[in-house]
């Protein structure tokens, strides 16, 4: 049996905000893989609060001091983005035992989609596996003064005032 090293991985999400969880995942990716692709995909269950097109530029902007990270988005099925880019491995954050579950079950259907494909699970770090995008939105919403302060021990700065002005116009 000979042994494969798969040099490029993709990390997928909405990223509807990117929090700083989801920047710890890309940052030790982008340890783990000589490139690593975030993709910022469409969820058709969910409502977000921004169009793809600003997700990436944020995104972009964030991880730019990555050499080796690239941000593109992407519609339809992880494994089809993932063979677009010939990534051989799709890059996986879990928070909980919730996410086990749920990520468990989507690696065995993206196994029999592409069984070549490979899941590889980094588990969140512990000041990071509370958030998530549905907290920092309520906080957001919520917050009025002094949300800033609030939101810094979530979000990457870049995306602290994005994601305010966007709140200031959906309230309008």
């Amino acid at each position: 049996m000979s042994t494969l090293v798969r040099s490029r991985a993709v990390y997928c999400g909405s990223f509807d905000p990117l929090t700083l969880g989801h920047l710890d995942i890309i940052r030790r990716g982008a340890r783990l893989f000589e490139k690593l692709t975030v993709g910022v995909g469409t969820n058709p269950d969910k409502k977000t609060l921004f169009e793809p097109e600003r997700r990436v530029e944020l995104t972009r902007s964030t991880v730019a001091e990555l050499p080796n990270v690239d941000v593109r988005s992407f519609r339809g099925l992880t494994v089809d983005f993932a063979r677009s880019v010939d990534a051989g491995v799709l890059l996986r954050g879990v928070r909980s035992l919730s996410d086990t579950e749920t990520e468990f079950t989507m690696s065995l259907a993206n196994s029999v989609l592409d069984p070549d494909l490979e899941s590889v699970f980094l588990m969140a770090s512990e000041k990071y596996s509370h958030i998530s995008s549905t907290l920092i939105k309520q906080i957001a919403f919520m917050s009025g003064d002094g949300a800033t302060d609030k939101l810094a021990a979530f979000l990457p700065d870049s995306v602290i005032e994005p994601l305010l002005q966007q709140v200031r116009r959906d309230r309008s």
